[in-house]
């Protein structure tokens, strides 16, 4: 139990976190490519920057939003119906970051991005607390620390995964 509570929570946070990082290459292509066929004119430097910026840092913002709304989420519905409904929200996100290149919109890779981060910023809350709470007295503190672990080890994998 502890193994798929810490694979399908704080592990694919530790992922996401890491794995743009090695994505940079093929995602700034991307942009490049799709502002040459929408505007025919090559994209500046600068604004490939800015916008690989916001790209990166769109998922912290919503990591800050998801943390700041996990408190009254988990209060108001339920900790086991805040994440079954944070599952969506990746799902949504997924989709939208991985249908962005047959749209031919980099700007689904932001909205994909904002959403991986806000689920990230509910999961680290109430994925703690719930694995708490229907742990064993015994294993409560265990359990506890595995998610520091399992975030670790995402983080570990893609780096793993993102080496040439």
């Amino acid at each position: 139990m502890i193994v798929v509570l810490g694979i399908g929570g704080t592990h694919l946070s530790g992922f996401q976190m890491s794995v743009i990082n090695y994505t940079s290459l093929y995602i700034q292509k991307f942009i490049n490519e799709t502002w040459l066929e929408r505007y025919d004119s090559v994209l500046h430097q600068e604004t490939l920057t800015l916008l690989w910026s916001f790209i990166v840092s769109v998922y912290c913002v919503g990591g800050m939003i998801g943390c700041l709304c996990s408190g009254y989420l988990t209060a108001k519905y339920g900790k086991k119906k805040c994440l079954l409904f944070n599952d969506m929200v990746l799902i949504i996100a997924t989709l939208n970051t991985g249908f962005s290149r047959r749209a031919k919109s980099f700007e689904m890779i932001l909205i994909g991005r904002f959403l991986e981060g806000f689920s990230a910023g509910i999961n680290m809350n109430a994925h703690v607390q719930y694995a708490g709470e229907i742990s064993p007295k015994k294993l409560r503190g265990f359990v506890n620390v595995t998610s520091s672990v399992f975030l670790a080890l995402g983080k570990a994998v893609a780096r793993i995964l993102g080496l040439r």
